[in-house]
Order: structure tokens, then C-alpha cells, then sequence
């Protein structure tokens, strides 16, 4: 029977997901907009994708509860899978690799597994109960964020500061004035980044779970801490900051909730 946190179980609903938006990556490519009053893209690889990878859990887990970005939830129980076909539609339009597929796996309301699938660069960066770590070709490689412990000697991700508004707008501003760099744009990549050991802190704002369940256990599990910007666990989404290490996790926090 298959295992919902075994690596090999997240790397075959990965591999669903791939042979849908690979081949219509850098393709000519209808786009919807979901929010007429705003721009809020889906294509037909977010919603091939997601098909995929609900057919490919509920023939092995039919038990199982699902939610996805395009399709909502399906399912009840403490068993569930939170999906993101495509997290970074912009950049899949915009022809940019830094796009993933988000599959997370969730026990009685906790992340305990996770794959970020990027297919156009061949990476998947997953995790669970056997650690984390980068899958490229047939090489292997654990997955360990940074010691960095200062703002000053951190790089900084976020989406875009436009998201940003008030005194949370603020508040990062004070943020990114303290970090080395910045850095604009990259979705899901940026907390494969951190977990990787090239970026030292991720904040986002109004995240769904779908934007954020994946990536938790691979943060975790890699060394870094992930919370909301209250401190509590960031499998409901919201207001997000992830970093590498517990000391600047505080560091941050103290000036977004300054």
C-alpha cells in the first residue's frame, strides 16, 4: 500500500503533474483571468495539472481529503493533500522557470510532507519523515538552510512589495532596509532557495494553504523555521515568514510585528 509521505509516492504525483505543464511551457497559451477587477491568471496547465494530481492521489489514497487551487476541496478527514498546479502562473506565462507545482500532505492539520516541483530545470526539492532534499537527474542532495543569525548578512525574498499595504508595508520596508539583498518575484523558488542555502528569509502576505502547505515540511525539515507573522504554524496561509535560522526568525518577526 502506498505511503502518503514516502518520497517516491510526492515524486510520482509530481511526475503527473510535469508531463501536463512541461510540454505547454513557453508554448502559445490561453490565459483566463479569475479576478476580472485585478489580474489573477489560470491556464489550461494549472487546471490539467491539478486534474492529474487529483487523479493520481484519490487511486491511491481514495480515503483522502483534497484542496486545490482551481478545483476547491473535495473530501473530510484528517488525512489531507493541499495542491497548487501551477504556484507562479505569471511566471509560467511569462515564460520564466522559477513557476512550481506545490503538493503538500497534511495529518490532523499538520504539513508532515512536501514537493516542490520545478520541471523545465528537472528539480524537485521535497521532504518528510526521511529529511529533506534536492532530487536533479540521479543526484541526490540534502537539503540544509544557512547559519545566517543577522538581518544584515541575510537575503531577502518576497513576491512584490505592492502587496503590501499600511503599516504592514512599512514594517517591511524596515525589514529589507535591514537585510544585505532583496530580491523580487520568484513564488515557490524563493522558499526552495532558503532551504537549499542560498536565500536566508522569505515574507509574504495573504498566502493561501495551497500557496504554503507544501513548502512547510521542506523548510522544516531542511533547518529553517516557518510560522505566521504572529509565530503560529502557516498551514491556514495569511501572513507568512520563513527563515533560516531561529535567530533571525526573531529578528524578523520583531520588526513585521513592530
Amino acid at each position: 500500500m502506498a505511503n502518503p509521505t514516502d518520497f517516491e509516492t510526492l515524486l510520482a504525483l509530481a511526475d503527473a503533474a510535469d508531463r501536463e505543464t512541461l510540454p505547454l511551457f513557453r508554448t502559445v497559451l490561453g490565459v483566463d483571468n479569475k479576478r476580472p477587477a485585478d489580474f489573477d491568471p489560470v491556464t489550461e496547465a494549472d487546471r490539467a495539472a491539478e486534474r492529474a494530481i487529483r487523479e493520481a492521489i484519490e487511486a491511491r489514497f481514495p480515503a483522502h481529503a483534497i484542496l486545490g487551487e482551481e478545483y476547491g476541496s473535495t473530501g473530510t478527514g484528517d488525512s489531507r493533500w493541499v495542491i497548487d498546479p501551477v504556484d507562479g502562473t505569471r511566471a509560467f506565462i511569462a515564460g520564466v522557470p522559477v513557476w512550481g507545482t506545490l503538493i503538500g500532505y497534511c495529518e490532523a492539520g499538520r504539513a508532515v510532507a512536501g514537493i516542490m516541483s520545478q520541471p523545465f530545470t528537472g528539480e524537485r526539492f521535497l521532504a518528510g519523515p526521511e529529511g529533506a532534499e534536492l532530487r536533479r537527474g540521479g543526484t541526490r542532495t540534502p537539503l540544509k538552510t544557512r547559519e545566517t543569525t543577522r538581518l544584515t548578512d541575510a537575503v531577502l525574498f518576497t513576491t512584490t512589495p505592492r502587496l503590501y499595504e499600511g503599516q504592514a508595508l512599512k514594517a517591511f520596508e524596515q525589514l529589507e532596509d535591514a537585510a544585505r539583498l532583496t530580491r523580487f518575484g520568484v513564488d515557490c523558488y524563493a522558499f526552495a532557495m532558503l532551504a537549499a542555502g542560498h536565500a536566508d528569509l522569505v515574507v509574504e502576505t495573504g498566502l493561501q494553504p495551497y500557496d504554503i502547505v507544501a513548502l512547510i515540511p521542506i523548510i522544516e525539515a531542511a533547518g529553517g523555521v516557518i510560522t505566521t507573522w504572529q509565530g503560529g504554524r502557516a498551514e491556514d496561509g495569511g501572513n507568512v515568514a520563513a527563515a533560516a535560522t531561529p535567530e533571525l526568525h526573531a529578528a524578523a518577526l520583531e520588526i513585521l510585528n513592530g
